[in-house]
């Protein structure tokens, strides 16, 4: 009698060329495919139909998501090594009577039923696209899952963004090192000095604010879209000392007031502006700064034939959110007026970061799903694995954009000193516990 595991290696055989990229282990206790390849388990016929009823990435994620379908071992390995064979021997296209065919096969399986329930954590967003109150919900179903959440997972700064690994071979050198290597990058980037107004567009839990007003004494406007966010930063600047320094403003980056500042930073925060909006973006940041004064953008980019997000992370991390290859972004920021002056590609930095964040998070699991659940955790599981083969793999980047409002035509009064910008050894090294600010 042939077992549940040797079916569905038939069914997986009609699409997928070559040897199987996965071992199969059945609700029957069976199992087949190559004894080295990736073990994936199906705990029940639930997980067939989610994929009858949903094909493709988002079946396949929220299986997984459930607990229906499970994955020995590292998660990122795993899906590493399974893409990878299906790209090397390729994708079988078959028509609508093999189609049928494989259908009924399923069904044989008893994949058949009513449409399997969804997964909680899905983004339900309401009104027109990157409109201030569908950015708002936007940021809110990712960032306001809890403080809580965040400062577990990051490093004591809570920078949610890309370190700098100025000093990677150094075996005592960990995320907190990078986190404050690459604040101290960026306020060198933008020359902040002592007295300097400094805007951050998209603050986060205030890394940076705090970071410049502490150590370079400047002048900080923080803003942000997220509630959570802003009462953090406010407690936070009181706790450090610097309330006097940082004003922490909750608006959308179209409702931002004032100009003249010297510099401007939006870090990982223009994936969420929309591409239809980059240019009133962009042109924006033109106008917050004063003539010679400095923009610093850090921000996702997407491989040229690399679609960038895709059904899970728009569905269940980043509704909405935007990618291009970064060469189009430093086009319609000059565009708007801006003089770009260096580009930097951190994209291996970010793999090391989310390796980190994903280190944590299975270091810590029973912690966070105390605080959360098991079914948002697994969702944050699969979202870093595959996050981090994203940038290993070179289908997303990150990237630094450094940029100047000329002063006059042709004229950006802004002198070139990368030397001094990337020397790790004059990039801050670790600090003693009574020298170091409480949260860097």
């Amino acid at each position: 009698m042939r077992t549940a595991a040797d079916r569905l290696a038939d069914l997986l055989a009609r699409f997928v060329a070559g040897p199987l990229p996965v071992r199969i282990h059945a609700w029957d206790g069976s199992h087949a495919g190559p004894d080295d390849a990736p073990l994936i388990t199906l705990r029940s016929p639930a997980a067939l139909r989610r994929l009858l009823w949903q094909p493709g990435e988002l079946g396949l994620a929220e299986a997984y998501i459930t607990g229906e379908l499970e994955v020995e071992g590292d998660l990122a390995d795993a899906l590493s090594r399974a893409g990878r064979a299906v790209r090397e021997q390729g994708v079988v296209r078959r028509g609508p009577a093999a189609l049928a065919g494989a259908g009924a096969l399923a069904v044989g399986l008893g994949a058949a039923g009513p449409p399997p329930r969804r997964p909680d954590g899905r983004a339900r967003l309401n009104g027109r696209l990157h409109s201030a109150a569908r950015d708002r919900a936007a940021i809110s179903h990712h960032y306001d899952l809890g403080n809580d959440f965040y400062a577990l997972l990051l490093d004591e700064s809570m920078a949610y963004s890309c370190g700098y690994w100025a000093q990677p071979e150094d075996p005592t050198y960990g995320l907190a090192d990078a986190q404050r290597d690459k604040l101290e990058l960026i306020c060198r980037k933008v020359g902040l000095r002592a007295g300097d107004r400094l805007l951050d567009v998209g603050c986060g839990w205030g890394s940076l604010a705090v970071y410049a007003a502490v150590e370079h004494k400047a002048r900080v406007t923080a803003v942000t879209l997220s509630r959570a966010q802003r009462d953090f930063v406010v407690d936070r600047c009181a706790r450090e000392g610097v309330s006097d320094l940082v004003d922490v403003e909750l608006r959308h980056w179209r409702h931002i007031d004032g100009a003249g500042f010297d510099a401007v930073t939006a870090v990982e925060m223009g994936e969420h502006v929309g591409d239809a909006e980059y240019p009133e973006f962009a042109a924006r940041l033109h106008g917050f700064l004063r003539p010679g004064g400095r923009l610093f953008v850090q921000q996702m980019s997407r491989g040229a034939d690399a679609p960038g997000g895709g059904a899970f992370i728009e569905s269940y991390i980043a509704p909405d959110m935007h990618m291009r290859p970064v060469g189009r972004t430093m086009d319609v920021l000059e565009s708007s007026g801006l003089e770009v002056r260096g580009m930097e590609s951190v994209r291996e930095h970010y793999t090391r970061t989310i390796d980190a964040w994903r280190e944590r998070l299975e270091a810590e699991w029973p912690r966070f799903v105390a605080l959360v659940g098991t079914t948002t955790c697994r969702v944050w599981r699969l979202y870093l694995a595959g996050a981090s083969l994203a940038f290993a793999e070179r289908r997303m980047g990150v990237d630094h954009i450094l940029a100047v409002r000329p002063s006059r035509e042709g004229d950006s009064s802004m002198a070139p000193t990368p030397a001094a910008w990337y020397a790790p050894s004059t990039l801050p090294g670790p600090r003693t516990p009574e020298s170091a600010p409480s949260t860097f």
